[in-house]
């Protein structure tokens, strides 16, 4: 599956001004595979991850990379493909980042600049696993 990666960035850009990392990164991937989900179901399936799982920042897992797992796991029908690139998401992620925790990247939540940037390198990620 080939996703349109600037689509992608457009989407998670538009959402990531009114949703969280998480929701975001699922939506723009959701939406650019032509998921049969509503945004509704989207977000309620991905806020508990919103802030490094539940708000707690300083022990959870970066919305980006988790919004980028849960979209993968919708997307794709196979469960062996769907933890491969499950680990090759995370470690991407770590690599290009340093950490997949919330606290460090966001500065306990007080500093959202890298979250657009987190969003789209991970969902590109995404898209290139899908294209494979």
């Amino acid at each position: 599956m080939k996703l349109d990666k600037k689509i992608l960035e457009e989407k998670i850009r538009e959402f990531r001004s009114f949703k969280s990392w998480s929701e975001s990164t699922l939506m723009g991937l959701c939406e650019c595979a032509n998921v049969d989900m509503s945004k509704a179901e989207m977000c309620k399936l991905a806020c508990g991850f919103a802030g490094g799982m539940g708000g707690t920042f300083d022990e959870g897992t970066c919305g980006a990379v988790t919004g980028a797992l849960m979209a993968n796991g919708i997307i794709l029908d196979d469960t062996g493909k769907i933890k491969a690139n499950a680990k090759e998401i995370f470690n991407a992620f770590k690599e290009e980042y340093g950490t997949v925790r919330c606290d460090i990247i966001s500065k306990n939540g007080e500093d959202k600049s890298p979250c657009v940037d987190c969003c789209v390198f991970i969902a590109n990620k995404v898209a290139d696993l899908l294209d494979e």
